[in-house]
Formats: structure tokens, sequence, C-alpha cells
């Protein structure tokens, strides 16, 4: 499991908005749909099963296989669509464009079916957001909320 700590500052329903501190991994974590990166941290919505209140420290754990599948999807898919654009651009140059140098057309081929790749891939990450399978867990509440005496 992956694991952070953090505190809820936001209950709705089932779910929590629990602050993390960011760490340098964030910039390229696929489960950046779910995150909001804010000057005092990261800001995660996660399930609440254990129904953690405002101002708790809480413990919030992903699955390996989701993090595992989303880094796969957004590295993964894109590298591969650039690589086979490249490769059918280079068959299409050689056979359709004489006069062209076929390296242009898979330059062109590569970073066109790159940026087609982006966009299913946003698609993807916008339709798995609203998955609860897809969604950090909060496991279980580390401290109590402080009490402040005035």
């Amino acid at each position: 499991m992956i694991e952070e700590t953090g505190i809820v500052t936001k209950i709705d329903g089932m779910m929590a908005k629990v602050t993390v501190q960011k760490k340098g991994t964030c910039e390229g974590c696929a489960a950046q749909g779910v995150c909001e990166t804010k000057e005092g941290g990261t800001e995660i919505e996660a399930l609440n099963p254990v129904n953690a209140k405002v101002g708790q420290t809480v413990k919030v754990s992903m699955k390996p296989s989701v993090y595992l599948k989303g880094t796969m999807l957004v590295y993964g898919v894109p590298l591969v669509a650039l690589i086979g654009g490249a490769i059918i651009g280079k068959n299409i140059g050689e056979a359709y464009f004489q006069g062209t140098s076929s390296d242009v057309i898979a330059a062109i081929g590569g970073f066109g079916m790159l940026i087609i790749s982006f966009f299913g891939v946003k698609i993807w990450t916008n339709k798995a957001e609203e998955k609860i399978e897809y969604k950090p867990v909060i496991e279980e509440i580390v401290t109590e909320k402080i009490e402040r005496r005035e």
C-alpha cells in the first residue's frame, strides 16, 4: 500500500479532503487527478469509512495496483504512441512521399500520435476520477483533533 499521513480539512458525505505534505514525487504522480496542489501541501480527495472529522490526522492509502496502472497509462501509452507513430510515419513516407525525407514524415507521425495519446489519457483519467475503486481511502485516525483553548 502507498500510504501518506495528512490532516482532514473538509468532510462531504463519505468523502474527505485531506491535506498531505507535498513531495518531489508529486510532480510525476499518476494520481494527480485526485490531488489539488495548494500552498500548505497537496489536498487529496479520499473515501472516509472511519468517519474522520475535520482537524484529525489520518493515514490515507492507495492500492499499488491502481498506482501502477495509472503510471503505465500516463507514461507508457504516450511512449508507445510516439514510437508507433514514428514507425508508421517512416513507412508511409517511404511509400507515398518520394520527394520528401521519410524522417520528416516519421517525426510528424510520431509527434502526432503522441499528442493524440495525451488526449486519450486525459479522457481516461477524467473517467477514472469518478470511479470509487481508484480513490484513496482513509485507513485509520492517527491522532484526534487538537482542541484550541482561548
